[in-house]
């Protein structure tokens, strides 16, 4: 049993809500959690030049045949990052910012040998978001990105110039205490063992014929 394969139902375990909602609030509770104050995403294809450190297995025969392209992470690196408020859009800024993803390149080598290795891909992004100021606490701006390449074509040496299919979602956050209703402590529930016996299925079967 877990979560996900909880079926029954057991009061306090994440999941749909039946019947009010407001039956089993029990208190207001102070989290601690990341608040997104805005976000926004870009979805575009790009042409980049990629070359591969970190090879392996190492010494390939040139030249390498491109197979695919992906990301490694979810978080992208953000570089050249300026926040420039918008004198006639009140609580609106100008974000401009370089995003970096970390990526994977598989390929083959001339005696067809698989291998991969890695690079970044660098996008720009000039955008409008809100981002409030006047705090201690000041928000910031982070990027959650993903990058598959389906086609890409050998240069030189470990070089490749790759088609890029580039998804990047800009937040701005803010590590805050937030007061929540609550139902109270979450209720786990015990796992099930996964199971590949042989018999299960004819065990289930009844004893007796009817």
């Amino acid at each position: 049993m877990s979560f996900c394969n909880n079926n029954s139902t057991i009061d306090r375990c994440p999941g749909n809500i039946n019947g009010n909602p407001m039956n089993g609030l029990c208190e207001k509770v102070c989290i601690q959690t990341t608040k997104i104050f805005d976000a926004c995403m870009m979805q575009t294809s790009i042409d980049s030049t990629v070359t591969l450190t970190n090879i392996s297995p190492a010494n390939p025969t040139l030249p390498l045949t491109f197979v695919s392209g992906s990301s490694t992470s979810s978080v992208g690196t953000i570089t050249a990052l300026t926040i420039t408020p918008i004198a006639d859009r009140a609580g609106l800024s100008r974000v401009t910012a370089t995003i970096s993803i970390p990526v994977q390149i598989a390929y083959t080598d001339a005696n067809g040998v698989a291998g991969t290795g890695t690079s970044t891909v660098s996008i720009a992004q000039d955008v409008v978001m809100c981002v409030p100021s006047g705090s201690v606490i000041s928000p910031v701006i982070a990027a959650t990105v993903n990058m598959a390449s389906p086609r890409g074509t050998y240069v030189s040496d470990y070089t490749f110039s790759i088609t890029c299919c580039v998804t990047v979602i800009l937040s701005v956050q803010a590590p805050v205490n937030l007061l929540v209703p609550s139902y109270g402590y979450c209720k786990i529930p015990p796992c099930t063992e996964f199971s590949q016996d042989a018999c299960q299925g004819v065990f289930d079967l009844p004893l007796f014929p009817s």
